[in-house]
């Protein structure tokens, strides 16, 4: 709770709307439900649904299929990042987040998708 107040906080600083789910299944409910989502920031130790599976489940959908993924996590052993891409991740960082690399990630990723390609491409 502490990292999702600390990272959505410092995101609508910087002039951005931030949705948050306590679940995988609840993510993948709050996505489907608000057209638009430019990027998801997905913690990767979740409870029903760990991160990894709903970054698989949200790139089953093909409406979603290029939407930016940031796995966040406190993990970070070795292959854990490939874990991550291997799932469906756009990119990875992790806890505690730096909101330097977090903001360049981002932006870096977004920059990725290319011109018209947002969530409903």
């Amino acid at each position: 709770v502490r990292n999702v107040f600390a990272i959505s906080g410092m995101l609508e600083t910087y002039g951005m709307t931030v949705l948050h789910a306590p679940n995988g299944r609840k993510g993948i409910e709050v996505l489907l439900a608000n057209s638009g989502i430019d990027l998801i920031l997905m913690d990767v130790m979740m409870p029903e649904m760990d991160g990894y599976a709903t970054t698989a489940a949200v790139r089953a959908m093909q409406q979603y299929a290029r939407l930016p993924i940031i796995a966040v996590t406190a993990k970070a052993m070795q292959g854990d990042r490939e874990k991550s891409l291997a799932s469906g991740a756009s990119d990875y960082v992790t806890k505690p987040v730096d909101a330097d690399e977090l903001l360049d990630t981002m932006q870096r990723v977004l920059g990725e998708r290319g011109p018209g390609e947002g969530a409903d491409s």
